[in-house]
């Protein structure tokens, strides 16, 4: 389980398309305090560590992965964002979240608000229900607060510290982001159809 509280940015480093896609990711984490099998949260996909070195670590991403995110659009300089998974008695500053993408949403506008900067989105029309005003969202692993829905689109704020600290600095209009809706939301849908 992760917060969607990003604490690192990766950067891939080397890609390997043989049978399932192995990705090198440097990044600032202490590998020596990473285990082969620790699950990482990449862009908020959750993967499975394979390999390790000095300052990076190996993961490989298989086709119903990669057919379900945005990593197949990883090359060699992708940014990442990274969260460690949780231990017990880690802050929960975010909100619950598994590292299962359930698609991909696309980044449709963007306008500076004061400092901040709003950013509309599609959502796939299967997940579009399941986004709510003030909810929260998880895309590419930031745990976010969605401000409004409009049939697919809906709208979050990034401040700053947000942008600064995690990929979102970059992100432009026509971008494909990971969606994970809230585990929450999943559940009272699925009780709400067997009602």
């Amino acid at each position: 389980m992760f917060t969607g509280i990003v604490t690192d940015i990766g950067t891939v480093t080397a890609l390997s398309r043989a049978g399932d896609t192995t990705a090198r990711i440097a990044t600032g984490y202490d590998t020596d305090g990473i285990d082969i099998g620790a699950s990482i949260a990449s862009d908020g996909v959750c993967l499975t560590v394979t390999a390790l070195g000095p300052d990076w670590y190996e993961v490989q991403i298989s086709a119903e992965t990669l057919s379900k995110t945005n990593l197949g659009g990883w090359a060699t300089g992708t940014r990442v964002n990274l969260e460690r998974a949780l231990r017990v008695g880690d802050e929960l500053g975010g909100h619950i979240v598994s590292g299962h993408v359930d698609g991909v949403a696309e980044v449709t506008a963007m306008a500076r608000e004061g400092d901040s900067t709003r950013i509309t989105l599609r959502a796939p029309a299967a997940l579009a229900r399941f986004v709510a005003p003030k909810g929260s969202v998880a895309l590419n692993g930031t745990s976010l607060t969605v401000n409004e829905v409009e049939g697919d689109t809906f709208g979050i704020n990034l401040i700053p510290h947000t942008q600064a600290v995690t990929t979102w600095g970059g992100v432009k209009v026509g971008d494909s982001v990971n969606i994970e809706i809230d585990t929450l939301a999943r559940y009272v849908a699925r009780l709400a159809e067997t009602a």
